[in-house]
């Protein structure tokens, strides 16, 4: 049987600060991020499922993605956990939703985040192929199962 990839893209907006950077994204500054993931499999050929034809309903892709990353990621301060503790403070008082991960928060990072995340909760049949995340019109970072295996 053939394989198939499908796409499925999200957009969400968050901020993030990268500590120690050299250039102005050492501040708080935000995204209109998108992220689009991929997956492949073999359609179904099971005559009696609703899913006949399919990879994977494009619903249930959503449900994962929605549920695991742009919940807890949509209009999120996001820091890592070694942000100066004095900054965190300023912060913690403002705003209502601050994301904290072991890394530091670049569109690479996330995107390996993003991907052991997926890659967990998806069917057996199903595989991540690879994710692309977009932090401006002209600037986005990818990540391919096949780099990484």
């Amino acid at each position: 049987m053939t394989t198939i990839r499908i796409t499925k893209e999200f957009r969400f907006e968050a901020a993030h600060a990268l500590k120690g950077y050299d250039g102005p994204c050492r501040n708080i500054h935000g995204h209109s991020y998108q992220l689009s993931v991929t997956i492949a499999g073999t359609p179904s050929e099971d005559a009696s499922s609703p899913k006949k034809g399919m990879v994977m309903d494009f619903g249930d892709l959503k449900a994962i993605v929605k549920e695991n990353i742009i919940d807890q990621f949509d209009h999120a301060l996001i820091l890592g956990r070694d942000f100066p503790s004095a900054e965190l403070h300023k912060f913690e008082e403002s705003a209502e939703n601050i994301v904290y991960v072991d890394y530091q928060p670049t569109s690479e990072n996330m995107l390996v985040d993003f991907a052991k995340r997926i890659s967990l909760l998806l069917p057996p049949h199903v595989k991540l192929c690879s994710l692309r995340l977009r932090e401006t019109n002209n600037s986005y970072a990818e990540w391919f199962a096949a780099d990484n295996s």
